[in-house]
């Protein structure tokens, strides 16, 4: 089972002025093939298939509690992806097309199927796919899987930021750098405990370190990038028989947080009335609230 904690990973900055088209690139970290959907739904099922976790049971910890955090960075990516569309349209009659900006938007389909929010799809309007998850049964095969699929989605990540300067879009990808590196040095330090190669050797991939970043710079200078986060009260502690030692890096040890970090507050999204969303009026809000506080 799941607890909910209902807070952001990290804070985000607050957005100047909408950015439909940036919103609509940002999708693909969602609903993509390399995609936090992706990452999230491979973890979960090869957690929820996993076979002699009695017997392997650190591997098992280390995938599943890698999946809980995956639900979070879904949450942030399309926490990310509202807030570029905040104020995108303006409330106007329908006779005077409040919505015409969408027509010209990348994504028409965030102007048409969501209110301007969040899709379970990629930057090319598909939604997201089954298809992606990988859960062969085959303890190394799997993990190889998931290394290549971190691998896979920081390049994807990469290949985002330099499409965008907005810094809404590069403070949630700056962070999501540093964290999939976390996964994919966790998963290389699994394999090589099972085969002996030492996996880690090979990243970062691409080539490129996450402190050309500065909004993972910094991340990387709070330790972020050697800190396991155990999201669970009491369960997976067995995962830290993995992830110990030396960092990759170079610049200390990899340690084991009890908790989820401190994050930051969940945006409130403003009412899209042009959009019928969420469709009462000032009044009947007002109402509501007086009901639900029993006067």
């Amino acid at each position: 089972m799941y607890l909910r904690i209902d807070r952001l990973q990290i804070e985000l900055p607050m957005p100047k002025d909408p950015d439909p088209n940036a919103a609509a690139a940002v999708q693909e970290l969602l609903g993509g093939r390399f995609g936090e959907m992706s990452t999230l739904m491979n973890y979960t099922y090869q957690s929820f298939n996993f076979r002699a976790h009695d017997k392997l049971k650190p591997f098992r910890d280390l995938i599943a509690n890698i999946a809980t955090e995956e639900l979070g960075h879904i949450e942030l990516v399309a926490a990310t992806v509202n807030s570029l569309l905040v104020g995108a349209t303006q409330p106007a009659d329908p006779e005077e097309a409040p919505l015409a900006i969408g027509k010209d938007s990348r994504s028409t389909a965030h102007f048409i199927a969501t209110a301007q929010t969040a899709l379970v799809g990629d930057s090319m309007g598909s939604f997201w796919s089954g298809s992606y998850v990988f859960n062969s049964g085959n303890l190394v095969l799997d993990l190889l899987h998931n290394f290549f699929l971190e691998c896979g989605a920081r390049l994807h990540k990469i290949r985002v930021y330099e499409m965008t300067k907005n810094p809404v879009a590069r403070e949630m990808i700056g962070y999501l750098l540093v964290r999939g590196s976390v996964h994919a040095t966790a998963y290389g330090k699994a394999l090589e405990v099972i085969t002996g190669v030492n996996m880690t050797k090979l990243l970062p991939i691409p080539n490129i370190p996450n402190s050309k970043f500065p909004e993972a710079r910094k991340y990387e200078e709070a330790g972020v990038h050697r800190t396991l986060y155990r999201f669970s009260p009491d369960d997976y502690r067995d995962l830290a028989q993995i992830w110990r030692g030396p960092a990759p890096t170079g610049d200390g040890d990899l340690v084991v947080v009890d908790g989820p970090p401190a994050g930051g507050p969940v945006p409130v999204l403003p009412e899209v009335p042009e959009e019928f969303a969420p469709g009462l009026t000032a009044e009947e809000i007002a109402e509501l609230a007086r009901k639900l506080a029993g006067s």
